[in-house]
């Protein structure tokens, strides 16, 4: 049996001697999606001095792209295995470059707000695409680990690069041109991609299921919505009927893909114990980390007053820490096992999260610097390992579906994260007591603060800068260790969940 397999193998191998070439455009499309997350967190202060939005707003600017893409993830993942992977991802990327245009010129918090969303449609092309390509593109495990792990590393260098090239732009121009940088890699990668990247489907994937689509759309968008909500206002009744209308709509799609002959998403998947393990991990891993995360360049320039660029350069331990664990994380696991890899990665960064609880406002650089090399490290072994069990535990045809449950994961994780730690951070925020003559702005965020100061007496501006920054801190410090606790347990229940698992399956 052995010896059949083998020249087979090599023989499909040999049809696809430009994979690597194909990788390159893949990992250009994960650059794209990576750079224009972590420049909108350095670009946030300017958006509040220029657009002015209301808390509720800015975190609406921060997690609406979330929202639509976890809503969608699946059923364009669906879409690419039906229509083809290549043009779903050369077209998305297109109409990514073209609403970057409308996110760098929006002139009101509305706005904004609609052109986050729009990019979240475009977005959900994205990531399952090159996924599920990578999947078909490498039938060899090894090879395909390593493929995963540059995928990843590149995904994890976009976070460097953002706050980077984002904190160049931003010092020497208007916030719009950090989302203008996504224009000169969309062109690079549709006009390569178009020459270089192979078609795949599905040879028999059945109709694209649009009530599926709405089910799932709706589903996502009201159940995220109704928690975010609560955590920031509390229960009230049209906060209940969103999370109402959102779980039933959830209940249709999944009962809707258990009935039908040709399901957008084949519910069996979850049966997988290594696959729903990882999905899990995935999910709970990201909700511990984004709320930090996308304080983390607030903290940077508003409490310490660092520049945008060096805020952007603060950042950069995560990304090299990632960067380098992806690069070796199939090999850790093939040596010593995939849930020892994965349950140390998180254990890692809820213990670096945990440190996070004493930061202060005059924390020194060599504490935070340390903390983020670790999380760097830690989620670059989780999430390449977690994927490459995803991707290896599933036939290639269902690729494109089983990438998006992943990126949903991540999307979703993202989003609750933002929703639940944020508020926390918003919430405690709000009530810090400043001098008399502190306008109702000022509780509204830190930027509205550091933007209302600038018209307010010195006599009272520092004072009330003083307490709304004492009191931004206190609420990161809660938000890093209620992440330390997610993330601990989650490496604990990884270690369960994955037991048994490792990445030589070929599907």
């Amino acid at each position: 049996m052995t010896s059949t397999l083998q020249p087979a193998r090599a023989a499909e191998a040999e049809k696809r001697p430009g994979r690597w070439l194909a990788l390159s455009v893949l990992v250009l499309a994960v650059l794209l999606v990576a750079v224009d997350a972590t420049v909108l967190g350095l670009a946030t202060p300017y958006i509040s001095e220029d657009l002015a939005p209301s808390g509720t707003q800015l975190l609406w600017i921060g997690d609406v792209y979330s929202f639509v893409i976890a809503g969608l993830l699946v059923s364009m993942g669906s879409l690419g295995d039906r229509i083809g992977r290549k043009r779903i991802l050369l077209g998305g990327a297109t109409a990514f470059g073209a609403i970057s245009v409308l996110n760098a010129y929006a002139t009101t918090p509305e706005l904004m707000i609609l052109a986050r969303a729009l990019l979240g449609v475009a977005g959900a092309t994205l990531m399952p695409a090159t996924l599920a390509l990578i999947r078909n593109l490498f039938h060899d495990p090894r090879e395909r680990s390593l493929a995963v792990g540059i995928w990843g590393a590149t995904a994890s260098a976009g976070t460097a690069i953002g706050p980077i090239a984002g904190g160049f732009l931003l010092e020497h121009f208007w916030w719009g041109s950090v989302f203008l940088i996504n224009l000169p890699v969309m062109a690079i990668l549709v006009l390569v991609g178009i020459r270089t990247l192979p078609e795949s489907r599905n040879p028999d994937p059945g109709p694209w299921d649009l009530i599926s689509v709405i089910l799932s759309l709706v589903g996502m968008i009201g159940v995220v919505y109704a928690i975010k909500e609560a955590a920031t206002h509390g229960v009230t009744w049209p906060t209940l009927a969103a999370g109402l209308l959102g779980a039933a709509a959830l209940y249709g799609f999944v009962h809707r893909q258990l009935t039908m002959p040709a399901p957008l998403l084949d519910m069996r998947l979850f049966r997988r114990r290594g696959f729903s393990g990882a999905v899990l991990a995935d999910l709970l891993t990201v909700l511990g980390m984004s709320g930090l995360v996308f304080f983390l360049s607030q903290y940077l320039q508003l409490v310490q007053g660092r520049r945008p660029f060096e805020a952007g350069l603060a950042e950069l331990p995560a990304a090299v820490g990632a960067v380098a664990a992806g690069l070796v994380a199939g090999r850790a696991a093939r040596r010593f096992s995939v849930r020892a890899v994965v349950s140390g990665g998180l254990a890692g960064v809820g213990l670096a999260l945990a440190a996070l609880t004493t930061l202060g406002v005059s924390t020194g650089y060599p504490v935070l610097g340390a903390a983020l090399l670790v999380v760097g490290v830690g989620a670059g072994f989780s999430f390449t390992v977690t994927a490459d069990v995803i991707l290896s535990s599933v036939p290639k045809d269902q690729a494109g579906a089983a990438s998006a449950v992943s990126e949903t994961a991540y999307e979703l994780g993202a989003a609750l994260g933002i929703a639940l730690l944020g508020s926390i951070v918003t919430g405690v925020y709000r009530d810090f007591t400043g001098p008399a003559g502190t306008p109702a702005t000022a509780h509204e965020s830190l930027g509205a603060a550091v933007e209302a100061a600038t018209g307010m007496p010195p006599h009272t501006a520092g004072p009330m800068l003083e307490a709304a920054r004492e009191s931004f801190v206190h609420g990161l410090q809660l938000a890093s260790g209620a992440g330390a606790a997610v993330l601990l347990g989650t490496a604990v229940a990884a270690w369960f969940l994955l037991k048994g698992q490792n990445l030589e399956s070929t599907g």
